[in-house]
């Protein structure tokens, strides 16, 4: 069952960021990125249509690997005329190499010429769906009836790299063999770039992304124009310039027509900066934030669902790629995940991947595109607001007060929790890490962690110790039960002040702890030095804050 929130905490989600970082912004914008689309014609996607084909259409009394063979090699025969017509380079892709950097020199030379149409194809040997044909074990009635089934083999596919007047750059994948499955590669951005065009607006755009736009509006407005009766215009037209042919008493006498579904969808919300400097401090608290906060409940919060333990597929945040110095910070969630990174210097991203529309109970026919818009909008908008709500932190010295002293629930006394106390900030680190067990974690899978994690003995921390520290940060509101069993995962409230102790401890007392308690600065032999001054005056004021916490 899908977990519905209000159209208003989104806004509401989106004016915090809005308010946050309104001056910083250049503008925002959100899109559709990259769309896969499969393409299968109508009425030869199953055996018995295939056998109906040739033996009523076609006229062929028995459906045989020849005469499947001969269709394959008259379409290969084709599109080597086609290319040599059209003076077309066609090569076989290499192991190794990227075909969308290999073909580039080709489309900047037809961009320049303001040309459309096809500049490259590639070949390439891929499995691929197909039929197979065998003869039945005992004989039958008919001795021209074959047992047709899909299978997967390795055929020739061919890439059609081209240039389209109103999608812009586009491949086009064709499966030389029955069924002539294709498939689609687009970019929401380049459609945008293309109606940009049209309408005469100056832009400035890198890769697929808008640094620079003169009206944000006419942009946003090119980004939602973007409707499956466009795409389908677009892919019938190449599918028929491009693909297998059939005859005119073929096509009149069988549905041809493709049924367009969607394999793969990119949706983008972008936050252009006005600078550099506020990017990276950004995504790197973001990150550091989001790798704590984004537990599992607040996984399936963001993409709109319900926390279940029979769910299937991923339910984690990591970031990738740190090898090669351009960082993402990805939340999986079943097929899909959302992944932030900076790009261009003053470029942000959130984007939401889907591999699988059904994990959204989304259709993924090409009709229900507008479905998928509206749904990832509300995430990737949601996700944002999480992010504005997590960064709109500051240092709460009235709560760290308040949970100092002790608190009384009936006729029981707790003590208070202090900021210094090593037991509290190793088992709030330990329960942070909790956020990917969906059920909570029950006393002895937290004393074993604490234990693993910090190389204590179970003489050092007793399971009745942790048991005695759970009841207290439960008291306090830090931590709750799953219902009525034994396993304890943090509250709102708790991950605050989970993150609100670490964050003390590793950036202000860490770093500090030598020369604050070492070797404290001596006011009596100042040098002249503007660095020396800073420093004596982060003493003083540190001095205040243990003073205030010691009071």
């Amino acid at each position: 069952m899908a977990f519905r929130v209000r159209p208003g905490l989104v806004g509401m989600a989106m004016e915090l960021f809005t308010q946050l970082f309104g001056d910083l912004l250049a503008f925002v914008y959100h899109c559709f990125d990259r769309i896969v689309i499969y393409g299968y014609l109508s009425g030869l996607s199953r055996p018995e249509q295939v056998v109906h084909f040739f033996r009523q259409i076609v006229g062929v009394p028995a459906v045989n690997k020849e005469i499947l063979s001969q269709r394959t090699a008259d379409y290969q025969v084709w599109v080597e005329a086609f290319a040599r017509n059209h003076r077309l380079p066609i090569e076989w892709a290499e192991k190794g190499v990227r075909k969308e950097d290999h073909v580039l020199p080709w489309q900047r030379r037809m961009a320049r010429k303001g040309a459309y149409g096809v500049y490259f194809i590639f070949k390439s040997m891929e499995q691929g769906a197909t039929f197979r044909v065998t003869v039945p074990k005992y004989a039958t009635k008919d001795p021209n009836y074959r047992i047709l089934a899909h299978q997967r083999s390795r055929f020739t596919h061919y890439y059609f790299y081209l240039r389209d007047e109103t999608l812009g750059p586009m491949v086009m994948r064709v499966a030389s063999f029955f069924p002539f499955r294709t498939t689609y590669y687009l970019n929401g951005h380049s459609f945008i770039e293309q109606e940009l065009k049209r309408a005469q607006i100056g832009f400035r755009k890198s890769d697929n992304a808008f640094l620079a736009v003169d009206d944000v509006a006419a942009l946003q407005a090119a980004a939602d124009k973007l409707s499956p009766e466009i795409i389908r215009k677009r892919l019938d037209y190449w599918t028929l310039i491009l693909g297998p042919k059939f005859s005119a008493k073929e096509r009149k006498q069988l549905n041809l027509s493709r049924f367009y579904a969607i394999a793969q969808i990119e949706y983008c919300r972008n936050f252009i900066f006005k600078r550099n400097f506020p990017i990276h401090k950004l995504f790197e608290r973001s990150c550091e934030l989001g790798l704590w906060r984004l537990t599992a409940d607040k996984i399936v919060e963001i993409f709109g669902m319900r926390l279940n333990r029979n769910m299937r597929g991923k339910l984690a945040t990591v970031i990738d790629r740190i090898e090669h110095g351009h960082h993402v910070f990805r939340a999986y969630f079943k097929h899909a995940f959302l992944k932030q990174y900076e790009k261009f210097s003053t470029f942000l991203r959130n984007e939401l991947v889907s591999n699988n529309l059904a994990d959204f109970r989304l259709k993924k026919g090409l009709d229900h595109l507008d479905a998928v818009r509206e749904r990832f909008q509300t995430i990737t908008a949601r996700f944002a607001g999480f992010q504005a709500q997590w960064l709109n932190v500051h240092v709460d010295f009235p709560l760290l007060q308040r949970l100092a002293l002790p608190i009384t629930i009936g006729a029981v006394r707790y003590p208070g929790i202090k900021i210094h106390d090593p037991r509290v900030i190793r088992l709030l680190e330990v329960l942070l890490h909790g956020g990917s067990q969906v059920g909570g974690w029950t006393a002895k899978q937290i004393h074993h962690a604490v234990l693993t994690t910090f190389h204590l003995s179970e003489r050092a921390y007793g399971l009745t110790q942790l048991r005695y520290d759970l009841r207290k940060l439960k008291a306090h509101g830090l931590l709750q039960r799953d219902g009525s069993r034994y396993a304890y995962r943090l509250t709102a409230k708790g991950v605050q002040v989970a993150l609100l102790f670490l964050f003390f401890h590793k950036r202000l007392c860490g770093p500090l702890a030598n020369s604050r308690f070492h070797h404290p600065p001596n006011a009596r032999h100042q040098p002249d030095s503007k660095l020396e001054a800073a420093y004596h005056r982060a003493d003083k004021a540190i001095q205040q804050i243990v003073d205030l916490l010691a009071a």
